[in-house]
């Protein structure tokens, strides 16, 4: 791409960052052997947690269901391993907090015997709502790191009439390449899944959008596409977030999401490659989400690049089938921009888990903050068109409705403001906080309500029932006095 292309196509906002993909993203795919146990979290997506339906001691094979899903929003588990269930307890959840979540173990009997499944020579003959059934059954949830239940967005789409399915192939965030892997090496799969989405959801068109740092997933996601030509293959400019989903949206379709509004509104559907790929073994052959393919990267990995890896695994087991160079000065689950910064390396693999990042002292180094100058750089880099530095003052102030009225809520926490700073100050900190104290005083405000309701029925309970008490006594004594004056009229009558 030229100059002059590149001043009038590529995107005004974002950052360009080193990718740092590459070695990781060109070693072939491996594949990690069965460890000896499995902790499966059951809290692994957007929603309601699946409840155990299993018991301690209990026999499973791989794919079996071991917690099945609550509410409308929510989605199962599934083991990822035959063997047998050895506890149902907490473990360190993902998370920069190191608190504990429930979780069901497993430990392998390295048999890898799988249930007997439901595999279908062509799903299209399914209805749109059988689809979506299986989908759920199966487990399948937003791979891009959203971990929404994919069956939900199905229905969501159906009935908003959604015309176009946007795959999301853009994997913008530096060092991950798992994406990038399963295009190149699964690329029928990544185009079979789209289809059977575009069924499920009644979509004419499916758009994938790739960013063209990766050649060789586009050539191989061409070659998938080209007896479908209702799945087109879409390059787009390299530039993070180009991935998030407003970004690619407008890259592809020129439409804009409003801020309060869901892409599905605007007629367009976004699911990540490694979504796709996991419909299609849902439906094509009959197998739940029990594996994700990560990237396994950073300065302190011995032999950086991409595993398929049972669900569960814990950290450490896949940094040491890697290998490590030094001991990490610190672990990420996810991206640099975007992913959860880990206390230890005893945390499981879960369903939204792109990438493991082991950095190097030097990759971990955070370089000291100054006082913002004002300069508009993360203005001018914010994908959502805010302005950080005005809702940075005022959270800093404790003004947090006065950040709100710059849009807070519209951040997606992206760290292009934070990346492009001269003053390295940690804006999305600031914004995490100023979210999460929103939060908590939201919380808190429905409580009061709550509380407020509560006594105010309980005040209309008491008043109720206190004339009703009225009333009856009233009752009582206007009975009482009537008989009185029927035995005095009896008594006053002649023999």
């Amino acid at each position: 791409m030229g100059l002059f292309e590149r001043i009038f196509k590529e995107p005004r906002w974002g950052v360009h960052p080193d990718d740092r993909k590459r070695p990781a993203a060109d070693v072939p795919l491996r594949r990690l052997p069965p460890p000896e146990r499995i902790y499966m979290p059951l809290h692994q997506h957007v929603g309601a947690a699946p409840r155990p339906v299993v018991q301690v001691g209990q026999k499973v094979r791989k794919g079996q269901l071991l917690a099945e899903a609550q509410g409308n929003i929510s989605a199962p588990i599934h083991s990822p391993v035959s063997g047998t269930v050895a506890g149902i307890g907490e473990i360190t959840a993902p998370h920069a907090s190191g608190l504990g979540f429930a979780a069901i173990s497993v430990d392998s009997d390295f048999q890898d015997r799988w249930i007997d499944t439901d595999p279908l020579a062509d799903p299209f003959l399914l209805s749109p709502e059988e689809i979506t059934k299986r989908t759920a059954a199966a487990g399948v949830v937003g791979l891009g790191g959203a971990t929404f239940p994919s069956a939900v967005k199905f229905s969501l789409g159906r009935r908003l009439a959604v015309g176009t399915l946007i795959v999301n192939g853009g994997e913008c965030e530096p060092y991950l390449s798992s994406d990038d892997r399963i295009m190149r090496d699964y690329a029928e799969q990544v185009v079979d899944g789209a289809r059977i989405v575009m069924h499920a959801i009644g979509a004419r068109e499916a758009l994938v959008g790739i960013e063209d740092n990766k050649p060789e997933a586009i050539a191989a996601m061409k070659i998938a596409a080209m007896a479908h030509p209702e799945v087109k293959i879409r390059p787009v400019p390299a530039r993070y977030p180009m991935g998030s989903d407003k970004q690619l949206i407008q890259a592809l379709t020129g439409k804009e999401v409003p801020a309060d509004a869901r892409a599905a509104e605007v007629g367009v559907l976004v699911h990540n490659v490694s979504t796709c790929a996991a419909v299609h073994k849902a439906i094509r052959l009959g197998q739940p989400l029990v594996e994700r393919i990560v990237t396994i990267n950073g300065g302190a990995v011995a032999r950086p690049g991409n595993v398929f890896a049972p669900l569960g695994t814990l950290v450490d087991e896949l940094l040491a089938f890697c290998g490590l160079k030094v001991t990490p000065s610190r672990l990420i689950l996810g991206g640099p921009m975007m992913g959860t910064p880990l206390v230890h390396g005893r945390v499981p693999l879960v369903k939204g888990a792109s990438g493991i990042l082991a950095f190097d002292a030097r990759e971990a180094a955070v370089p000291k903050t100054g006082p913002c100058i004002r300069c508009g750089a993360c203005a001018s880099a914010c994908p959502m068109g805010l302005l950080p530095l005005e809702m940075a003052s005022r959270v800093r102030a404790g003004d947090l409705d006065g950040a709100v009225d710059f849009d807070l809520s519209d951040c997606i926490a992206c760290g292009c403001c934070a990346y492009v700073c001269p003053a390295h100050l940690p804006l999305v900190q600031y914004f995490s906080h100023a979210k999460g104290e929103l939060a908590a005083r939201e919380r808190s405000r429905l409580r009061t309500e709550s509380a407020k309701r509560l006594a105010q029925a309980r005040l209309v309970r008491l008043e109720r029932e206190a004339k009703e008490k009225a009333e009856a006594a009233a009752r009582r004594k206007a009975e009482r006095n009537a008989a009185k004056a029927r035995a005095a009229a009896e008594q006053g009558e002649p023999a």
